[in-house]
């Protein structure tokens, strides 16, 4: 990947978190962590990952506003960074985070175990 897409990815990331948690103001919104964002090399498409903490409903409900949100979200994000294309953004859940804390609590489990 080049070095600009990887600052877009990057800017991307930090706009997006910082639009969520200053401008949308949707109470079904929990706490929502956006841990990455993928740019398609033309500019046109990008993917942004989130984490959100809750149970599985709470987890959708986010992420459905999120989605229904995602027109102001590139709006906004056009407004701060100064490109010619801004992308149109969908939001995908990130187990990634869920995956990690459980095989941890796995771990922890069995070291109480062996001891």
């Amino acid at each position: 990947m080049n070095v600009r897409i990887e600052k877009i990815n990057e800017q991307l990331k930090i706009e997006v978190s910082d639009i969520i948690l200053r401008d949308l103001r949707d109470p079904r919104i929990g706490f929502v962590t956006v841990t990455d964002a993928q740019v398609t090399k033309d500019l046109r498409h990008a993917k942004v990952y989130i984490s959100v903490m809750g149970d599985a409903k709470q987890q959708a409900e986010s992420l459905a506003v999120l989605q229904r949100a995602a027109g102001h979200i590139r709006a906004e994000f056009g407004r701060r960074v100064h490109m010619k294309v801004i992308p149109e953004i969908v939001f995908k859940s990130d187990a990634a985070v869920e995956h990690g804390m459980h095989i941890f609590e796995l771990l922890e489990k069995e070291k109480r175990h062996e001891q």
